[in-house]
């Protein structure tokens, strides 16, 4: 399988190389430096991955984009995802080759376990898996997981969105849906440490509220 490893970064010089290094071990790396001001490029390229670098900063979504463009040009069969941060533990990614070349997911997400996070989190994490499952009319284990698996054929209808920021992962899920693609799950940890969240939580609410209507009129729809 010709697969890759994509990671967005913004700030994120003090966290990525182990996360670099440890996703190294199973695949190729290619890291979108999404307008930092720190020294995030230098780091990941000495940490041995390749590097795309957009200024000014466009939001993770614009990241995934033009990880994801790179991946096309590459001819690569499936785009394996994670944070920069340390929150997604590289060690994980033998499960996800696994469940895909077991199950062929067009959508493959990690599924964290919401009663291992901070109450505030849980709290926004469980409450917004409801709403996003009752949108979308069946249940969603972790809507909000950048730790993933994408297809080539999600990838390219994904590509057509016009979303920047988180919304565009949320929107990933919506697409795998209408379209009659394979949504999957693996469990992955829990992790939580000292980063800092780059999401403002009134915006994030906003917007996430927005696309949760958006997405509950989209499934009342035919599928064009």
């Amino acid at each position: 399988m010709s697969l890759l490893t994509l990671i967005p970064a913004h700030n994120e010089a003090p966290r990525i190389e182990p996360v670099i290094r440890g996703a190294l071990a199973h695949l190729p790396v290619l890291v979108v430096d999404d307008g930092s001001t720190d020294n995030t490029a230098e780091v990941a390229r000495a940490a041995g991955a390749q590097v795309l670098t957009q200024t000014p900063n466009q939001g993770k979504g614009a990241a995934l984009k033009a990880g994801f463009r790179r991946a096309l040009e590459l001819d690569i069969e499936a785009v394996l995802t994670l944070d920069a941060d340390g929150q997604h533990d590289p060690a994980e990614i033998p499960n996800f080759l696994a469940a895909y070349a077991e199950r062929s997911p067009d959508l493959l997400i990690g599924a964290r376990d919401f009663t291992k996070m901070p109450p505030v989190r849980r709290f926004a994490n469980t409450s917004g898996r409801a709403l996003f499952s009752w949108a979308l009319g069946r249940p969603i284990a972790d809507n909000q997981s950048g730790y993933r698996l994408v297809s080539r054929r999600l990838i390219e209808a994904a590509l057509e969105s016009s979303l920047s920021g988180f919304e565009f992962e949320v929107e990933m899920v919506v697409l795998c849906v209408r379209r009659g693609f394979r949504l999957d799950w693996t469990p992955i940890r829990t992790i939580y440490g000292d980063e800092r969240s780059h999401i403002s939580p009134l915006k994030h609410t906003a917007r996430f509220l927005s696309l949760v209507l958006q997405t509950r009129r989209a499934m009342r729809k035919p599928q064009e």
